[in-house]
């Protein structure tokens, strides 16, 4: 076999002359070669370069921290620095993890951003919605021996108005709860002895040698006195602890505009039964109000019928056990002592973080033998959540077969919960509260299945704050937060979100009426109306330095003319109001189809405020985790575009800056924020993308690149 050369012919060589010669430095530079040479982002601008970072990838990697430091010159926190990071369920502010970052970007040199004061989302909304619930009054400790039925049906059928005053009367809407009934007692003009306005209940039968509970709650419109007296008694006229305040006993309580409950206990019975009358004539002139579901005489040694196949259904010895659980990463606990049912003993606390199946998460109690097939349980529990929520229970067998509750619908306010369920098998051994659906925070006591009915007593009494008074502690929450964090960090922070997203797409004011809020959203403005970020800005402004930019931001102001128009009337209404806003941020999530034109109008139009502007929170979505080559520069050049759009739209005595949001597409990254994406200017590998050189060339001004020559760098 013979081989021979495509070519026998030696190349020969042509000496040029020198000026004709191509030397190195002419020598065509591919594009990642290009975007290899430039130097760090933050030398192109002579504004603020911004980035925002996670705080444990900064704190804890390294390569992370070292290209945050070397190409920008501000870090805004994404999640740390907000409400909900930061404010525990006591109200207390942990200052720590954002004090060690701040100590670390002080040695680079790198300053933080304040991001954000007042927004709905990432708050501690059960800590805010904690401090407005309802005052809920636990019912009687068991049924009631008093008929109270006249006073329901206003007839007054069993009890003698003796001595009526100036009248007797029930009112409507008077009462503790909402649309409750009150009796609604007047003295007259001359009333100066206690009998000379009286109301005498019906006879309440009794057991020889029980103690017995008499409780009721009581107002006036002004300052008065009463007093129970009896019939039956051997002490008739017993002064007594009136408040159960462990002090001496007085002849009468003191009365007020505010509610009080009366609660004494009476056993000297002289007979089968007793009765029992409201002195209320001590004072002229007096209207006394007194609660008509909640008049109770209780006996405290009456035999409890009712068997509780539970054990531990209080958990006020501080532990779960023997309950178990588990599913979809819950988590169960005891509560702080204090904080069961009417603010007493204990309650277990149930949290799911994510909503799944009712059925992956799961708490269980285990009973000793199964119930019996055929026979009606009643179950019964108070709950409440973090936020509205649902809920079933079940009597499951061995082999996860069941019978169910159906679902249970759970509000924030406690309330109890009574079913029935009966077993349709013999083998039901288990208990179980499943409550995989919501993700929120279940807090649950007395827990009772019996196979007779439960004794409920006198349902609890729920109280709701006026919106007034909402207005008052939600005011005194947002002071207290942003006081506290803008004189913390008046060295170190020197720009903050004062208010953040306060605007609906079509451009009007969010005002907080939502349907389904999630678990950490809570809209200071449903409570202090539009004037909110009036407040946010006087207190931010009365607490920095007179040289901080305070910014109000927002997003989606480059898709709707609209909801931009909103957010500048909005300025102007604050404004109005005698306070300052330094800035205006504009977020820009954008993407390749995002309209260019739009881009331009915004910046005109925001220009036109002669605001400050900041570009916030700026990156480019592609829809993939996986570009071509092709996206990669659609990419750059839509980041250019901005970052030029910018820099000629916006005077420079107007530009505070541009933040880009997030550093690469490393999943670490996007765990929460565009998961399985690539908006970003460095890849999932921290190599500098092709985005890179847009944004550098933008903030330059011009291609950077064709400075450089074919000379190798070495």
């Amino acid at each position: 076999m013979i081989f021979t050369s495509c070519e026998d012919d030696i190349m020969e060589w042509e000496e040029r002359p020198e000026d004709q010669r191509v030397t190195t430095a002419e020598l065509p530079l591919e594009l990642q070669e290009k975007i290899s040479r430039y130097d760090a982002l933050k030398t192109y601008t002579d504004n603020v370069l911004g980035v925002g970072i996670i705080l444990d990838l900064y704190m804890n990697d390294e390569n992370y921290r070292s290209i945050v430091n070397e190409n920008f010159d501000e870090v805004t926190v994404g999640y740390a620095m907000k409400h909900g990071a930061m404010v525990n369920s006591q109200g207390e502010i942990n200052f720590g993890p954002i004090d060690d970052f701040i100590a670390q970007t002080n040695e680079a040199g790198i300053d933080v951003y304040g991001h954000t004061l007042v927004w709905h989302a990432n708050q501690n909304a059960s800590y805010l919605n904690g401090l407005i619930a309802p005052t809920v009054i636990p019912g009687s400790s068991g049924a009631s021996a008093l008929d109270i039925s006249g006073l329901q049906d206003e007839s007054f059928d069993g009890w003698a108005r003796n001595n009526p005053g100036d009248g007797i009367t029930i009112v409507d809407n008077a009462g503790l709860g909402d649309n409750s009934e009150a009796i609604q007692l007047v003295a007259g003009s001359s009333s100066s002895e206690p009998y000379e306005l009286q109301l005498t209940t019906p006879e309440v039968p009794v057991v020889a040698g029980h103690e017995y509970e008499v409780s009721f709650y009581i107002k006036s419109d002004q300052p008065g006195q009463g007093r129970i007296s009896f019939s039956g008694l051997e002490d008739n006229y017993p002064w007594k602890d009136w408040y159960n305040t462990g002090g001496d006993g007085t002849e009468a309580f003191e009365t007020t505009s505010q509610w009080q409950q009366v609660k004494i206990t009476v056993s000297d019975f002289t007979g089968t039964s007793f009765g029992m009358s409201f002195d209320l004539g001590y004072e002229p002139g007096v209207t006394y109000y007194i609660d008509v579901d909640n008049i109770s005489v209780v006996d405290l040694d009456a035999e409890n019928e009712t068997v509780n196949l539970i054990t531990n259904s209080d958990f006020d010895a501080g532990t779960l056990d023997p309950w178990d659980g588990w599913g979809n990463e819950s988590t169960r606990s005891v509560s702080a002592e204090g904080e069961g049912y009417g603010d007493t003993g204990y309650a277990m606390v149930l949290t799911n973080p994510t909503a799944a199946q009712s059925y992956e998460a799961q708490q269980l109690f285990t009973f000793d033998e199964p119930l019996e097939e055929g026979t009606e349980y009643t179950f019964s529990f108070y709950i409440k959540a973090d936020a509205p929520a649902t809920l079933q229970v079940e009597l499951q067998s061995e082999d996860y077969s069941a019978d169910y509750s159906g679902a249970i619908e759970v509000g924030t306010n406690w309330t109890q919960v009574v079913r029935t369920i009966t077993p349709t098998v013999a083998d039901r051994q288990k208990f179980i509260f499943d409550f995989g659906e919501s993700a929120t925070t279940f807090y649950i006591d007395d827990v009772v299945l019996t196979s007779g009915e439960v004794a409920t007593g006198t349902p609890p009494v729920i109280i709701e704050m006026s919106d007034e008074e909402k207005a008052e502690v939600i005011g005194a929450a947002m002071e207290d937060w942003i006081v506290e964090m803008v004189t913390r960090y008046t060295n170190e922070v020197t720009a903050w979100d004062v208010v953040n997203e306060p605007m609906r797409e079509g451009g009007t004011l969010r005002d907080g009426n939502v349907t389904d809020p999630a678990s950490d959203d809570f809209y200071w403005q449903k409570y202090l109306g539009k004037d909110y970020a009036v407040t946010a800005f006087n207190l931010a402004g009365e607490h920095a330095e007179p040289s901080d930019v305070l910014f109000i931001n927002d997003y989606n102001l480059e898709a709707s003319m609209a909801k931009l128009d909103g957010l500048i009337e909005y300025v102007q209404y604050i404004e109005s109001q005698g306070t300052t806003v330094d800035g205006i941020g504009t977020q820009m999530h954008v993407t390749l189809n995002t309209s260019r034109k739009n881009i331009v109008e915004m910046f005109q139009k925001m220009a036109a405020t002669g605001k400050i502007i900041k570009v916030s929170e700026l990156d480019v979505r592609l829809g993939t985790a996986s570009p071509t080559v092709a996206q990669l520069a659609e990419q750059a050049d839509m980041y250019k575009f901005i970052v030029d759009s910018y820099n000629e739209y916006i005077p420079s005595a107007q530009q505070y800056g541009i933040t880009i949001w997030n550093i690469s597409d490393n999943p670490n990254e996007h765990e929460y924020w565009l998961p399985d994406e690539s908006p970003n200017l460095w890849d999932a590998n921290y190599e500098r993308k092709h985005a890179y050189k847009g944004v550098a060339d933008g903030l330059a001004g011009r291609d950077v690149s064709e400075d450089f020559t074919g000379e190798l760098d070495y």
